[in-house]
């Protein structure tokens, strides 16, 4: 079942967008009460047919922090209305289990859901106990197809940290069609609670690629036409918590926005 743009486009590309800001360009930074939150994308090939699915890669890259230089609150959820112009394809894509990947590491999820993967990356969190100098941690990310059941798509975001103790972090994302002008999928993204409360995230980037053969056809998880230059999404709601009760940030920061991003037709 195809479903219409990028799921995991959803999740990452606006998490990082607040206040009212427009992100035309390859990145932007922006400022909300004292978040400051940089981010960057890029979906090549750039150049794409009008009407015609093609297949896409998707890079994205993303920075968190705060104004005064102390722990950020962390990302929670994030809840984007996505643009019809494309599709991610799960058919032929073999599905993982959320089950499979909890309480396993990088190489242990890998080794069970190995035919599931759909894109990598790399994420940077940061453990800030009270009274104690923060801990940076650094994690693969791997990008698992969740499958698609009952109308909605999901996609699963996995990282471990070996800090305070070991544990998986398991984002998911669940992407479900709607009708709503240029927007064509409504997408949820849930993070769970990292360190119990101590740990956000700082920095991440990934890449979403996965081409295959589908009864004998190439087949691409993340396919677009791009029939007027752009693509939109809108983030109604990126949820910020301050779970680690860090002093002089908001216990809870909402932000909204969009987001542009450019595209060239041909043909």
């Amino acid at each position: 079942m195809r479903k219409h743009l990028l799921a995991a486009i959803a999740l990452s590309a606006l998490l990082a967008l607040g206040g009212a800001a427009i992100a035309t360009a390859a990145s932007t930074t922006v400022r909300a009460g004292n978040l400051v939150l940089t981010f960057g994308s890029n979906v090549s090939p750039k150049k794409l047919p009008r009407k015609k699915l093609a297949p896409v890669a998707l890079q994205v890259s993303g920075k968190i922090k705060t104004s005064a230089g102390v722990h950020p609150p962390a990302l929670r959820e994030a809840v984007i209305d996505i643009d019809k112009n494309g599709t991610v394809n799960t058919r032929g894509v073999p599905a993982c289990r959320r089950g499979q990947l909890e309480a396993r590491d990088t190489r242990a999820a890998k080794r069970v859901c190995g035919r599931a993967i759909v894109g990598s990356g790399k994420v940077d969190v940061e453990i800030a106990f009270p009274e104690q100098r923060p801990i940076m941690v650094h994690s693969p990310l791997t990008l698992f197809n969740g499958g698609t059941r009952g109308g909605k798509t999901t996609l699963f975001i996995h990282s471990f940290i070996t800090v305070p103790t070991p544990a998986a972090i398991v984002t998911t994302v669940t992407i479900k069609k709607v009708r709503k002008g240029r927007f064509g999928y409504h997408t949820i993204a849930k993070v769970p609670v990292i360190a119990g409360g101590s740990g956000s995230a700082l920095d991440f980037r990934f890449k979403i690629k996965r081409n295959f053969r589908y009864k004998g056809k190439k087949s691409s998880y993340i396919e677009a036409k791009c029939p007027d230059g752009h693509f939109s999404a809108k983030v109604l709601k990126a949820l910020f918590k301050n779970e680690a009760r860090t002093p002089g940030v908001a216990s809870r920061t909402v932000l909204k926005s969009s987001l542009v991003v450019p595209c060239t037709p041909k043909g």
